[in-house]
Order: structure tokens, then sequence, then C-alpha cells
């Protein structure tokens, strides 16, 4: 079985070996280049004050690698491309074709077949998609040690959720191809499936895996970057995840923009400079924010969300698979 699997999923499997191949060789010769500012470690330039050394390393990485650092986007998509053409033939191309019949009334049970296809496919899946990650992460530690990992180009690049990602863009390409039993509608449902769970995911459920964490200053008098608009107070760990910023009055009470604004033109009238102003009546900074030490925490989180979708779409696909008649 794992050789028949084999020669009718050859050919996709090895398009995207090369397709990982030449991203891999792309981002090593980028990768090259941009650790090789920084030859005493990257991190030497992160956080306060830096040499001048470091900054011109820092202006070098962004004039010479900044294109390619925003260009990773792009490959948000491939651990859907990996799962989802793995994914979408499996069922449907047996069954566009009519050869399940066939497969299916072979000495090898139909359970036993599906279960093998499921795992090899899955498993290259998983195999092409980790190591894709490992050189993207190799690639971009220069800008997580800058910008911390929790920046979306490197949470959803890296670590073990993009495995999680593509198992899932295989199971609902699976369980797509069984019930539309057509490859491209296949595909074109687990695109449409994949974006739309990414994109609420990070949005409305990777916040708040956690609680956040609170931390409040009183504003500084003279401090020039108070401004009405937002503070920018510090966490202490520029690699932390800032969820969101205010001011709050000396009882602790969140104060509104509104507020702000006005007390911004009450600074103006008296002749005081904001900070000053705000000190005066006791006015705080507030911070939300998740420790950058969580992001293992929250990478097992949801490659754990991602891999309960997953089972419940291949308990999709199982039960379809049984319960057609031959």
């Amino acid at each position: 079985m794992t050789w028949l699997t084999w020669r009718q999923h050859r050919a996709e499997a090895a398009v995207l070996a090369l397709l990982v191949a030449v991203a891999a060789a792309v981002l090593l010769l980028l990768g090259t280049s941009m650790h090789g500012l920084f030859p005493h470690g990257v991190a030497r330039c992160a956080g306060g004050s830096v040499t001048e050394g470091c900054s011109v390393a820092l202006q070098r990485l962004w004039e010479e690698h900044g294109y390619a650092s925003k260009m990773l986007s792009l490959f948000n998509l491939l651990p859907f491309v990996i799962g989802a053409f793995l994914g979408a033939p499996l069922l449907a191309r047996e069954l566009e074709t009519g050869t399940w019949q066939l497969a299916w009334t072979q000495s090898v049970p139909r359970m036993r077949w599906l279960a093998v296809k499921l795992a090899a496919l899955g498993s290259l899946a998983v195999v092409l998609t980790l190591a894709l990650s490992a050189v993207i992460t190799w690639y971009r530690h220069p800008l997580d040690v800058l910008d911390g990992r929790f920046n979306a180009d490197a949470f959803d690049l890296e670590g073990v959720v993009p495995a999680a990602y593509a198992l899932f863009a295989f199971a609902f390409a699976a369980a797509a191809g069984v019930l539309l039993r057509r490859s491209l509608p296949a595909l074109a449902a687990a695109l449409a499936a994949f974006l739309a769970v990414r994109v609420a995911v990070a949005g409305a459920l990777r916040p708040y895996y956690a609680p956040p964490e609170t931390l409040a200053n009183p504003v500084t008098a003279g401090d020039t970057t108070v401004d009405v608009g937002g503070p920018r107070p510090s966490t202490g760990n520029h690699l932390d995840w800032i969820l969101t910023t205010g001011y709050s009055d000396a009882a602790g009470r969140r104060l509104g923009l509104t507020e702000v604004y006005r007390m911004g033109e009450d600074a103006r009238r008296s002749g005081l400079d904001l900070a000053t102003h705000l000190h005066d009546r006791g006015v705080s900074q507030w911070v939300e924010f998740h420790p950058a030490e969580r992001f293992w925490t929250f990478q097992l989180i949801e490659a754990a969300l991602f891999l309960s979708l997953t089972a419940v779409l291949l308990t999709v696909v199982v039960w379809r698979v049984r319960r057609r008649a031959l």
C-alpha cells in the first residue's frame, strides 16, 4: 500500500519537494548575506542604545533586505499549498476517474487503504512544512532579535504552527474532495476555508490564548514621547507583544480619548507641556501585553487548535468513505 500510494502521488510529492527546496535555497542565499551584517551577533544591536557599527548594520539590513523580509508574507500560503495539493486528489481523483471501485474491492480493506494514504501523505506534508519552517526560522533570526517572534510573519511561519496549518489544509482538501468529488473545486473550497480560519484565529483568538499582563507607570514630567494620540510605554522588553495602550487617572480609571484630548487642550491653554500637565494630575500610562516568553505556549495552543480541526475533518473523511456504497 505504501508503494502504491507513492506511485499514485509521486508527481505532487516531487513538485512540492522541489518548491520547498527552491524556497529554502533562496532563503539560505539571502540569509547568509543578512547574518553577515552582524559578525558579533545581532543581539548586541537590539534594544536600547547601539554603537555606530550597529547603526550602519541596521541601516543596511533594512536597505538591502527589507524587501525580502516583506516578501515573507507570501510564504503564509505555502502550508496551504503543501497540504491542499496532497489532500485534494487523495480521494477526489479516485472518485473522478472511477478507480475507487477497483481500489476498494481489492484484498486491502478500504479503511486500511484510507489509513495508509492519510498517514503517508499527511506525514509528507508535515516533513516538508517543518523543513521549510526551520529554514525560515534561521533566516529570520536577526529580525526576530530586533522585532520579536510575535510579529505575524514570524509567529505564522516559525515553530510548529506551520505544520498544523498544513495538516488542516490537507484534511480540509481531502474532506472537500470526498464530498465534492472533484479536485479543483476541493482546492478552491480548501483555500477559502484556510484563509478564513487563519484570519479569524489570528485576529480573534490568538490575543486571548492567555490573559494579558498589564503594566502602568506614572507619566513623567517633561517626557517628550507623551502624546494625546496614544502613549508609548515600555514593558522593559522590546520583544513583548503589545496589545493596547492608554492612560488612566489617579484612581486607576482608564481614560477615553475624549478625556485625554481635553487634557491636551487644557495643557496648551495653561502653557504647560502635555507630560507635565498629566503628571500633575496623577495620570499614568498603561500597557496590555504578552511577554515574549509566551511564544512557545501560544504556538502549542494554536497548533492544538488546528490539529483539533484536522481531527474533525478527517472524521468526516472516514465517515464518508465508510458509508459509500460500492
